[in-house]
């Protein structure tokens, strides 16, 4: 995946020459992940560049510049260190669309490695989703996959809207067999792959990962693997459960998970974040308010616990894992 993006980033840059990459440590050492690996070498210091340690300014800056005709791409280094650029987030990026009626649209991409599985310190492992999907104007995107990670990222640099992209951090080092020139011809020509991924950008892109017939679990971004590890799992015991991959937050795709829930019957929705009020909890709303009649059982969710993220050695007590999901596929109301 840290391949994928990097090889997003190049072909943006190259299409487009107001596109910017800039943050903390992105250039001369290439990212803490190496996503911005080679880029200052190819583009030079004018289009990736590093940044003082300062979020609020990498985020203010970003605006005069998307302003003024550029598409910049900002990394903020870690989940949890983006909060101090959430005001200009929330105040500046995700409304000046808006409040200026259209004439000022801001494309900007909010890059941010997130959420666990990777032993980090304090502020280095967080779930921050639902902060950035409760504030409207901004669209919200986390790939699951290698694919997606390149086609996805590929569409938010185009969009003119502002997008966060999330990107998990566990699965940076995640493979796949991926044909890179025929993606990237795909995305460029605007056929096949290329035409779903800037769908998914304005109208949502859900997408069924593994097809089921008796529960849907429904999960996104580092929960993925988990989710069709879960499912391979239940099949095992005859129980033939459907994953859906959310992809985009915002816009959120509910025909295609409507379409999977009245299909089998039963929802499970699983992320790493914190329960309360989550976009998990807002997931399960929408699932129950479109397939109330369809439901055989409550729409359940499996989450991080309501706690400060924990300490490294603790962090396997606190994610979602295939035992937490099985045991509430067994509560699902299977019984007539």
């Amino acid at each position: 995946m840290a391949k994928a993006l990097n090889a997003a980033l190049a072909d943006a840059m190259t299409a487009e020459a107001g596109v910017v990459v800039f943050g903390e440590d992105v250039g001369t050492l290439g990212g803490v992940f190496r996503i911005t690996d080679g880029l200052t070498d190819r583009f030079g210091t004018g289009r990736c560049f590093d940044t003082p340690l300062a979020e609020s300014g990498i985020a203010g800056m970003s605006v005069g510049m998307a302003i003024n005709g550029m598409r910049p791409v900002i990394e903020m280094q870690f989940d949890a260190f983006a909060y101090p650029a959430f005001e200009q987030v929330a105040s500046h990026i995700a409304k000046m669309r808006n409040r200026t009626r259209g004439a000022l649209p801001l494309p900007i991409v909010i890059r941010i490695p997130y959420a666990g599985g990777i032993g980090g310190v304090e502020h280095h492992c967080d779930s921050s989703e639902a902060y950035y999907a409760h504030t409207p104007g901004l669209k919200v995107v986390t790939p699951a996959t290698v694919t997606d990670a390149y086609l996805l990222l590929r569409a938010a640099i185009d969009s003119d809207d502002p997008v966060v992209f999330l990107e998990p951090k566990k699965l940076y080092f995640a493979k796949d067999r991926v044909d890179l020139d025929a993606l990237r011809e795909q995305y460029e020509s605007g056929h096949g792959a290329g035409t779903s991924a800037r769908a998914a950008l304005e109208s949502g892109g859900a997408a069924v990962a593994r097809a089921g017939a008796d529960a849907t679990l429904i999960a996104y971004g580092p929960s993925l693997p988990t989710a069709m590890a879960a499912a391979a799992a239940a099949a095992e015991e005859g129980r033939s459960l459907e994953v859906v991959d959310v992809r985009t937050i915002v816009p959120f795709d509910d025909a295609t998970v409507t379409e999977s829930v009245r299909r089998t019957g039963r929802a499970l929705v699983i992320s790493e974040e914190s329960g309360y009020a989550s976009v998990a909890s807002e997931i399960a709303a929408r699932v129950q308010e479109r397939c109330f009649h369809s439901l055989a059982g409550p729409v359940l969710r499996v989450t991080g616990f309501d706690i400060p993220y924990p300490a490294p050695k603790l962090e396997h007590h606190y994610l979602p894992s295939v035992d937490r999901i099985l045991d509430a596929v067994d509560d699902l109301q299977w019984e007539d």
